[in-house]
């Protein structure tokens, strides 16, 4: 304990903040990648008229709340005041739209990454561009507001992502890492920089702004580089107690997808990830292009600028998690005491034991659109045959079967283009049970799936440790050479592959799930 205590006095320490979906979270590393502590802080989006959103005084609110926490959870621990570190960053839910005026006031509510709102607008940028651009992007956002001839555009003086907003904060800087700023706008892989020709094609017949769109974008930084310096009103942002100081170092804010990556050594060429919480994606780093245009596939980077083939749902364990709640009320008015976390861990425990197909039982986990099956607007959904073998175990299986089906649709894609995975990392809430996620996400995919001993650590840690590769990186040293010396030298990894059975019944599973999209659709409307 005595030589943490000087880790944490003399600042050998990085910390990372990371606002996700439904938490914030603070974690405090070591050089090696040890979580020293850590805090957390819950919050939910809403659908306000249509947009999905969080208010940004919410966003700070839950950066101080976990922070607190986190300092919280150093005292108790080691008995010192958290009162420096050696560098920090910031990360979040990758895309989406915040737009500022001159003075820095807001001027539009933040539409985040699960909006499926500007079909219109992502189409004409993807024709425009010959790249594929996801509704989600930015951009795509940026110009379904023009399209829409919204009265906030033409006050527009800066946009960024969620990230970039709290980094601001803290620093000052119009920043962004090369990884979040690849799902704002593309990237040219030889200049790591937004694209020129892009940018040219969108400032000469597509936009209605005054000035280029290169000024009112974030700066692209890398992976190492300098982001400026916690100021001393950051610092008393981030800790209204004003015991931490200014000065620190702080590296590119990051998104989750980026951080993901990191936290599941999944840099270099050939390796892949997923990451399964609220939404599902699949980040591919791809030893060459694809051969063409793909609506269903993202390319965007990891945050050294290595090109990546990202499969992207908007939904994944939101529905498990709303039966589970369904589940655990139950159990309140019957008297038991039996927690939402229990059921949760329950329903993946029986996942195991249900029929290879579900028994029949097929859902569609849609809380809100999904591109890859053609969706705008989602509607969750479940329906069974007279003769379904509807038991829970089959029900639960069916649970965590619809989270991956869409994913795996995406990735016949990948297949098709012969993308080389050597590995496969899982990370999230999807993993946390032993076994089940990793197997049935194995059976969708035909492929092993492996899971780190530090999975449950994800975003918040990934971003810690790309505080600690600028701080601590030696000359020219890669970060997927940092990650490996100093990182992932010792971690095992816990491998699953799907058996014949686990495949073949994910596959007559998946026949039902795409004969069923009509209802779905249906439903929809």
């Amino acid at each position: 304990m005595e030589d943490i205590k000087q880790l944490i006095v003399k600042k050998n320490t990085t910390l990372g903040i990371e606002l996700g979906s439904t938490r914030i979270k603070a974690v405090l590393i070591d050089k090696c990648g040890n979580v020293l502590a850590s805090g957390a802080f819950d919050w939910e989006n809403s659908l306000v008229n249509g947009v999905w959103t969080y208010p940004l005084s919410e966003a700070v609110k839950g950066v101080q709340s976990a922070f607190a926490k986190l300092k919280a959870d150093v005292y108790k621990k080691y008995g010192v005041k958290l009162t420096s570190a050696g560098a920090m960053g910031i990360s979040g839910m990758m895309h989406g739209y915040l737009p500022f005026d001159k003075d820095g006031v807001q001027i539009c509510e933040f539409r985040t990454w699960r909006n499926t709102i500007t079909a219109e607008s992502a189409q004409i940028l993807s024709e425009k561009f010959n790249f594929n651009i996801p509704q989600r992007w930015s951009v795509a956002h940026l110009y379904q507001a023009m399209l829409n001839k919204e009265e906030h555009v033409k006050n527009i003086d800066f946009i960024c992502t969620l990230s970039v907003y709290i980094h601001r904060l803290l620093t000052g800087e119009k920043v962004i890492g090369i990884g979040e700023a690849s799902g704002m706008f593309p990237i040219d892989s030889e200049t790591n920089d937004y694209s020129e020709k892009m940018l040219g094609i969108f400032d000469s017949s597509l936009s209605v702004l005054d000035r280029p769109l290169r000024s009112i974008l974030p700066k692209v930084l890398c992976a190492g580089d300098s982001a400026g310096t916690l100021t001393e009103e950051g610092a008393l942002l981030l800790d209204p107690t004003g015991e931490f100081e200014s000065g620190i170092p702080m590296c590119p804010p990051e998104g989750d997808a980026g951080t993901g990556m990191v936290a599941t050594d999944s840099v270099a060429k050939r390796t892949g990830n997923i990451s399964a919480g609220t939404s599902i994606f699949l980040m591919a780093v791809l030893e060459k292009p694809l051969s063409k245009l793909y609506p269903e596939i993202d390319i965007v980077t990891t945050p050294d600028g290595s090109p990546v083939a990202m499969v992207h749902c908007n939904n994944c364990c939101g529905e498990i998690d709303a039966w589970a709640n369904l589940f655990a009320s139950l159990c309140e008015k019957m008297g038991l005491d039996v927690s939402v976390y229990k059921v949760l861990d329950k329903i993946f425990e029986c996942a195991l034991s249900g029929d290879k197909d579900c028994g029949g039982l097929v859902g569609y986990n849609y809380i809100s659109g999904e591109v890859i099956t053609g969706l705008d607007t989602g509607k969750p959904l479940f329906f069974r045959q007279p003769d379904s073998a509807f038991t829970f175990e089959n029900f639960a299986r069916m649970l965590l079967c619809s989270a991956v089906a869409t994913l795996s649709i995406g990735m016949d894609i990948l297949k098709g283009e012969n993308v080389k995975i050597d590995s496969l990392t899982g990370h999230g809430g999807y993993f946390k049970a032993p076994t089940a996620g990793q197997k049935i996400m194995s059976a969708a995919l035909e492929a092993p799936v492996s899971v780190m001993k530090t999975a449950g650590e994800g975003g918040p840690w990934g971003m810690a440790i790309l505080a600690g590769y600028m701080l601590n990186k030696k000359g020219g040293e890669s970060l997927g050479d940092y990650l490996k010396e100093n990182i992932f030298s010792d971690n095992s990894a816990f491998e699953v592959m799907s058996d014949e059975n686990d495949r073949a019944g994910f596959k007559a599973f998946l026949d039902s799930y795409r004969k069923g999209l009509a209802a779905e659709k249906a439903a929809v409307g």
